[in-house]
């Protein structure tokens, strides 16, 4: 009986042993994301999270990283510049992702490099819902874009205001450093364009208040708006400047997305917008990035199309997962040097590019016009 029981015990021994040395499957590599999911801006960082979790959906049903899933962590700022600071710290601290992605907001993205939070923690963050000056030079050594600059941006809309030979021009634009980073771009484009600044109009961060803007530039009689403005204040802009009369051309930096102002205040008010893209079109079969993007949102449930928010996310994911690919090991210290010496990077027909000296990424601009159904056209 006692070397019955001793069998017993060996055998369950050795079980448990099993269970504890025998093959486990490896943690997850974490990512982490600080946006808006609520407040004015939450369609945007709502957008950037279903893109990135689309790519990653791919990337795992592929067998992740070397063998280990990539899981994404999500922390809510609600736009606002403290709850960055604060939410980044607790997700570091709590979370120890590997590489942060998919931030929002000049301002945000500013605090955030201003108080050397990313360089302390020695991690990359890829891709920023921001084409601010100040966010590329100095080139921030832990910030990799994938966006073009609000001044290529601009330049790309006062280059086709002047093609059409408008002389007018007004900007409209957040009170904050988005915006004015926008406006210097304007003024220096509209100078070197000879196209006169006739007017400027202003609205307070994470608000919709923008009638005075629109009284003082309807004043003006300008014959073309660049919009330096996101989603919600762009919609009521458009929407009180065509209710007062205007009839100026209107086109919007890229933080604005076009449907979103159609569905906020119909399609009448809206048709006509214009809005600069940052990416391809994403419901584009001929372009592999958007029809792969297609293909994801489908694998992970999303019905809604495609939109460009989305696909900047998807882009973000696209080469934080090429960074790690390339690593030496998944940590913070190898992704940060394999970004910076990334190279040319052809991410499905949209090339980023990264150097010790450069990490602005894409170069990529184009102009979109929402017709009478509030979809946009090339």
């Amino acid at each position: 009986m006692r070397i019955a029981s001793f069998h017993r015990s060996v055998v369950l021994g050795l079980i448990l042993m099993i269970g504890v040395t025998g093959p486990v499957a490896a943690e997850d590599i974490v990512i982490g994301q600080v946006a808006p999911f609520t407040g004015t801006l939450a369609p945007t960082g709502i957008g950037v999270r279903t893109g990135i979790e689309a790519y990653l959906a791919r990337v795992n049903a592929d067998g992740g990283i070397h063998k280990q899933r990539v899981r994404l962590v999500t922390r809510d700022d609600a736009y606002q510049i403290d709850k960055t600071l604060e939410q980044t710290r607790a997700l570091l601290a709590e979370q120890h992702p590997v590489a942060l992605i998919g931030f929002v907001g000049t301002g945000n993205t500013l605090a955030l490099n201003r108080d050397g939070l990313l360089e302390k923690a020695g991690i990359a963050l890829v891709g920023v819902r921001s084409g601010a000056s100040a966010l590329r030079r100095p080139v921030p050594p832990t910030i990799f874009h994938t966006r073009a600059s609000y001044a290529a941006e601009v330049r790309r809309v006062v280059s086709q205001m002047h093609s059409m030979g408008l002389k007018r021009v007004a900007v409209f634009h957040q009170d904050d450093p988005f915006g004015q980073d926008g406006l210097a771009a304007a003024r220096t484009a509209l100078a070197d364009a000879g196209i006169t600044l006739v007017a400027t109009g202003a609205y307070a961060k994470g608000s919709t208040e923008v009638s005075e803007a629109v009284r003082t530039i309807h004043a003006a009689d300008p014959n073309g708006v660049i919009m330096v403005s996101n989603t919600a204040a762009s919609a009521a802009f458009v929407k009180q400047l065509r209710e007062a009369g205007s009839y100026a051309l209107l086109i919007a930096l890229s933080v604005t997305t076009g449907p979103q102002v159609a569905d906020k205040i119909g399609t009448a008010l809206a048709h006509g917008l214009g809005v600069v893209q940052v990416v391809p079109d994403p419901a584009s079969e001929a372009v592999p990035i958007s029809r792969e993007l297609g293909e994801d949102l489908r694998r992970i449930g999303v019905k809604a199309p495609a939109n460009h928010t989305m696909l900047e996310g998807y882009l973000m994911a696209r080469v934080l997962v090429e960074a790690m690919r390339r690593s030496e090991r998944v940590d913070r210290p190898s992704i940060l040097a394999t970004l910076e010496h990334m190279g040319r990077f052809d991410a499905g027909g949209l090339t980023i590019r990264y150097s010790p000296s450069d990490h602005d990424g894409a170069e990529y601009t184009d102009i979109s016009i929402l017709d009478r159904n509030g979809h946009l056209l090339r």
